[in-house]
């Protein structure tokens, strides 16, 4: 139980009493999207005085590592030119600024390069162009990936998918049924059940037997990215690498969880004003995009990732350049690399999504 009083809260609270209760998944595409009142339309989410961090604020290292990605996986598409050099939800800039630096060793790969960033946030859009302003290079804004035009094609999208909205079925006596988002008899939000039973379909086969109780989650999303990036594949080569928390097989239980000043809240407390996220669900991920006719490399801990592209030599090189900071450089890379189950090395997987007959660089 919430109260929910914020300014979106109350449009919301104004929208169930209208037309009833609403699935998971509208609730948490209204409290990240919402034109005016949306977590991301509206807050600073990044930095310490935000509510989290990501790899890339963390160390220039990470972004430095995904241009090396990059550059290597153009020279195996036959080095292209142009390359769209995309990014979904480029959050402040800092790894497309980063990538960009790295790509300045190799002018041949920087030469190629058209940059598009897709982001629906004006004031994270003004954050990205001062920092790509800072690396001299110019870039183009979408809303969605579909307006971004067509040819060779290098996507990177860190903790993009854990932020779409997911639907959460909940098993009950009679079947799988949708959790919705309500108000209780006091007018504060509360969690609910749709009273109608769902196709057993939409759970995978393996996990539709399940004790009441039980829930599973999905992200209908899923299948407009596959779209898109089959559209993509079959006018270029490409190759499109995600990096995000989440589990490499489908299984039961709850994810949904929102963050505010670094913990964890209640994510019917404060509607807009904290993040809503979900662990991403890798296997569905990946039958999603094999169904849509493109390749997926088998998933690596962020760990092995950035270690496959040279991390120790880098970090070393960093350190050497800027002894002063070694301590702060030692500490962002064991935390990028953390291999505790909780860890960012560990929770944190990147999936490689390839048009067919394209090989992974790493």
């Amino acid at each position: 139980m919430s109260t929910g009083d914020t300014p979106l809260g109350r449009e919301l609270k104004d929208l169930i009493a209208a037309e009833g209760p609403i699935p998971v998944s509208r609730y948490m595409a209204l409290c990240l999207g919402h034109p005016r009142h949306g977590y991301y339309r509206a807050r600073e989410p990044f930095g310490a005085a935000g509510d989290f961090v990501t790899a890339p604020e963390i160390s220039q290292v990470f972004g430095e590592l995904i241009g090396a990605f990059a550059a290597a996986t153009w020279q195996a598409m036959g080095q292209p030119s142009p390359l769209r050099l995309v990014e979904l939800g480029p959050g402040r800039g800092t790894l497309m600024a980063d990538l960009l630096r790295a790509a300045r060793s190799m002018p041949d790969f920087a030469g190629a390069l058209d940059i598009h960033l897709v982001e629906t946030s004006p004031r994270l859009r003004e954050h990205q162009r001062e920092a790509l302003h800072a690396t001299g290079a110019s870039a183009s804004w979408h809303d969605d990936l579909e307006t971004v035009p067509a040819g060779a094609t290098i996507l990177v999208a860190n903790e993009f998918l854990d932020a779409l909205p997911v639907r959460q079925l909940v098993m009950t006596e009679r079947g799988w049924r949708e959790r919705v988002v309500g108000l209780d008899a006091g007018g504060a939000f509360a969690f609910g059940l749709a009273p109608d039973p769902l196709p057993p379909a939409l759970v995978p086969e393996p996990l539709r037997q399940a004790p009441a109780g039980s829930v599973f989650e999905l992200c209908p999303a899923f299948s407009a990215i596959a779209d898109a990036l089959a559209a993509r594949a079959a006018a270029g080569p490409l190759a499109a690498l995600f990096i995000d928390y989440g589990h490499l097989a489908s299984a039961h239980g709850e994810t949904l969880q929102a963050v505010k000043a670094h913990a964890f809240a209640d994510p019917l407390a404060e509607p807009g004003h904290a993040d809503l996220t979900a662990h991403v669900d890798f296997a569905a991920f990946a039958r999603t995009m094999t169904t849509a006719g493109l390749d997926v490399a088998p998933p690596l801990t962020q760990r092995d990732l950035l270690f496959r592209l040279g991390l120790a030599a880098r970090a070393e090189a960093l350190a050497r350049a800027n002894p002063a900071a070694f301590e702060t450089i030692r500490s962002g890379v064991e935390r990028l690399v953390d291999p505790a189950p909780a860890g960012m090395g560990a929770l944190f997987k990147a999936v490689l999504v390839h048009s067919p007959g394209l090989r992974p660089v790493w």
